[in-house]
């Protein structure tokens, strides 16, 4: 419970600090989301390339315990 609380009150400042009443962070937001963006598509794309060579390893192992079963 207090983490919902915790996670609700950080919103609402996350939400303050942006709008132009309150501390006027909008420009800085933006600012860092454009700086982000690079780094975090390559990150997605480092974890992509992971999850597809764990896959092709997956299907390989499952392909040569497949003939073991049959025996």
């Amino acid at each position: 419970m207090k983490a919902l609380i915790i996670g609700f009150i950080v919103i609402a400042a996350a939400i303050a600090a942006c709008i132009p009443a309150g501390l006027g962070w909008w420009g800085e937001v933006l600012a860092f989301l454009r700086g982000c963006l690079p780094v975090l598509a390559a990150f997605i794309g480092i974890i992509a390339i992971f999850v597809g060579i764990m896959d092709i390893k997956d299907k390989i192992t499952a392909a040569k315990e497949e003939p073991k079963k049959e025996e």
